[in-house]
Order: C-alpha cells, then sequence, then structure tokens
C-alpha cells in the first residue's frame, strides 16, 4: 500500500494484497446511508449514536465470523490454521476497506539502515512475523531508500508469502532533486488521487492511504476520487500516544464514519519519551542525542517535557497494577480505540520490540475504570461533539 505524505508537516523529520481481498471495501464508508435512511422514513431509532456504533460492530463481526467459517470448510481447515488463533495477534480492518492487518506493525523510521545492523533488523521481522504481525512499513525516505531495500531483502531471504504480509510505504521525499521529490507525475506519475488510481490500476499497489494529511485534505481527495470515478483513500497515517490525540480521537472517527478511512497511529511511545529511559536526562545511546534528532531533545528538556515525564510517574502505579512496563501500557492504551486499525511500533533491539507486542496481553485488562485513571492523570482528553467511539 502507498501513503502519500504532505510536504510540510513531514518537513520536520527526515502491497500486495491478502488473497480475498474485497474491492468493494474501498467505497464502503461513503454509500453506508442505512442510518440516514431510517430517519427518513419517519422510524425513530430506540437506540443512541453510540448504541447504534455498537450494533453496528457486532453485525459486522458477525459477518467476519460466517466468512471465516465459510472459507475455513471449502478448504477443509480449521480456525487452529489462522494465524490469529496460533499467534493470539488481533486483527482488525484498515478502516471500512476488506483489508485485513494485525492490530500491532512494525515501522522502520530510524532503525532500518540507520541506527541498527541488517542483522538486527532480521531479527526484528522474524520476531514480529512469528508473533502474528503482518504490517511492515516503510517509507522513500527513510534512510535514503535504503529502509525498502533491507526491508525487500529479508523478506525474499525469509521466504514468506508475499500474499500473507502488508507493506506500506510513503512517498514524497525522495532524491536530492527536484523531480525526485514531492507528488507530482514526474515523481509518482501524476497529481496525488490521479497518481495513486494509475498505480493500483497498474498492479503496483493494492491500496493507497495519505500520511499526516488534515481531515480537510483528505476529504478534498475523497471528493475528487468520486467526482472523476477514481479510487479514494482508505486510511490515514497519524501520530497518536499518550500526548498526542486531538486528531486521532475527534477528526479522524469523523472521516471513518462518513467516508470510511481508517487510522494507522505511529509513535506509540511518543518517539521514546513514554519509555521512560528519558527520567533523568538524554542518555548518550538514546535517538534524542543524535545529531539528526536535536529537536526531540529539546522537546525532552523542555517545560512540557518535564511535565509529561512528571504525569508518566503518576502513571506508572496503574502499570504495576495490571502487570505491565510503562510502553506496554501506552501501547495497549492506544489500541484500545477501536477506531484505530493498526498501532505501528518502532524497536531499536529484539527486547524492546518482544515488550511492545507484549501489550496485547495488556488490552484485555484496558476496562473504562482503566481509561478514565489515565485520563484524569494526563488531563488532556480532547472535547468532541458527537462521540462515535463505541
Amino acid at each position: 500500500m502507498l501513503a502519500a505524505r504532505t510536504g510540510a508537516a513531514g518537513s520536520q523529520i527526515a502491497e500486495e494484497n491478502p488473497k480475498f481481498r474485497r474491492q468493494s471495501g474501498l467505497s464502503t464508508g461513503g454509500k453506508d446511508k442505512s442510518p440516514k435512511k431510517a430517519s427518513e422514513n419517519g422510524k425513530d431509532s430506540s437506540l443512541s449514536p453510540t448504541g447504534q456504533t455498537q450494533l453496528r460492530a457486532r453485525q459486522l463481526a458477525l459477518v467476519r465470523e460466517v466468512e471465516m467459517n465459510w472459507y475455513l470448510k471449502l478448504y477443509d481447515l480449521s480456525s487452529e490454521h489462522t494465524a490469529a488463533h496460533t499467534t493470539g495477534m488481533p486483527h482488525r480492518n484498515l478502516g471500512k476497506s476488506g483489508l485485513r492487518v494485525s492490530c500491532l506493525g512494525l515501522g522502520t523510521w530510524v532503525t532500518f539502515g540507520g541506527q541498527i545492523s541488517d542483522e538486527v533488523a532480521e531479527r526484528l521481522m522474524t520476531i514480529a512475523y512469528e508473533s502474528g504481525v503482518n504490517l511492515f512499513d516503510t517509507a522513500e525516505v527513510y534512510a535514503a531508500g535504503k529502509a525498502e531495500v533491507i526491508l525487500g531483502s529479508i523478506i525474499k531471504k525469509k521466504g514468506w508469502r508475499r500474499s500473507s504480509l502488508v507493506i506500506t510505504t510513503k512517498l514524497y521525499w525522495g532524491g536530492k532533486a527536484e523531480t525526485e521529490r514531492g507528488l507530482s507525475r514526474k515523481h509518482i506519475i501524476e497529481e496525488i488521487v490521479r497518481a495513486m488510481t494509475h498505480v493500483i490500476n497498474q498492479g503496483m499497489a493494492m491500496y493507497w492511504g495519505t500520511s499526516r494529511w488534515s481531515a480537510m485534505e483528505i476529504m478534498e481527495a475523497y471528493s475528487v476520487a468520486r467526482q472523476f470515478n477514481m479510487i479514494p483513500p482508505v486510511c490515514e497515517q497519524a501520530e497518536y500516544h499518550l500526548f498526542q490525540r486531538e486528531k486521532v480521537e475527534v477528526q479522524l472517527p469523523e472521516l471513518y464514519h462518513k467516508i470510511g478511512v481508517g487510522a494507522m497511529t505511529w509513535s506509540p511511545l511518543a518517539c521514546g519519551i513514554i519509555s521512560g529511559k528519558y527520567g533523568n536526562g538524554v542518555p548518550e545511546s538514546s535517538r534524542a542525542s543524535l545529531k539528526c534528532y536535536q529537536w526531540l531533545k529539546e522537546r525532552i528538556v523542555s517545560e512540557e517535557g518535564r511535565k509529561q515525564q512528571n504525569k508518566l510517574k503518576d502513571l506508572s502505579p496503574i502499570a504495576e497494577r495490571l502487570g505491565c512496563t510503562l510502553p506496554q501500557l501506552a501501547v495497549a492504551w492506544c489500541l484500545r480505540n477501536e477506531g484505530v486499525s493498526s498501532v505501528l511500533l518502532g524497536s531499536s533491539t529484539p527486547e524492546q520490540l518482544i515488550e511492545n507486542l507484549g501489550a496485547i496481553q495488556v488490552l484485555p485488562k484496558m476496562t473504562s475504570h482503566v481509561v478514565n485513571e489515565i485520563d484524569n492523570i494526563l488531563r488532556n482528553k480532547p472535547y468532541s461533539k458527537k462521540d462515535y467511539r463505541s
């Protein structure tokens, strides 16, 4: 899958589809008008908006269960053959498309081709794959293109079935020449929506999404696609963690319900800030100590950064009570938002990745009471006029 990035947002820091992809999933979001039709016919619904969302979620879950049972019976298989059963990794739909992705994915920013060796990169991908992760994210700008090459080389070496993986990459910051970056036809064939439609029609990708776009820009892309009979985006890749909530919790839910765009989130540990490693300053071996990440160091040592560290200390007792680490709590907190299709993890060591993958075991413990406790400490819950969450 391809994702188009915006230039302004990206300046601060440097697929083949599963076997039974549903083409109709691309336009599901814009055509589901059943609640509206019910009201137009004068039938008052006894369910609140939240109740209707919960009912819809249960109906979709039932449909998926029926489809899975049909597939398993057709090929004389059992549930034990599915990745979700053997690994315990939950999978979710990417937006309202039919594409199923692991709720945790592995990102390659900073690490692949830069912070870690190729051998460590292979180890990380192996751990992720064997843990049920099918989503791997990269970008042409990561390590000047090396990250994409390393990712592809590892997949080839391991002999993993390409149809079992979802690979996402991002375009904009390409080469050094003016014609090697941006979203022009010269770079990716034509202007964004038409270009992405062409790429999909040519079989070079199966879906496309956006990265760091505003809600208005995403809506405009969708409108253009519908107007000219082209393919709209299916997801937005956005930053989401304990200290960054507005976009994913307020703006994207509305887009999901209106046009079916899902959320793929990154930096669940806020570039390592939530890991606890910066509680007593900036360690020499950390990402914030790198020359090109001076902006991260400044954020950590700022007044706001110190306030965040104090809040993390207040969250530690909750993590201890749940029997998990603070990073696991933070990742599980992201996953508790059912509007998030997948959370991308970034790890530089196998130990970090294994720890973060353990958040799956913490997710069932994220009750409304625990979430409210966290909200009371953070005191940054964004206000939304509409409650789209189930």
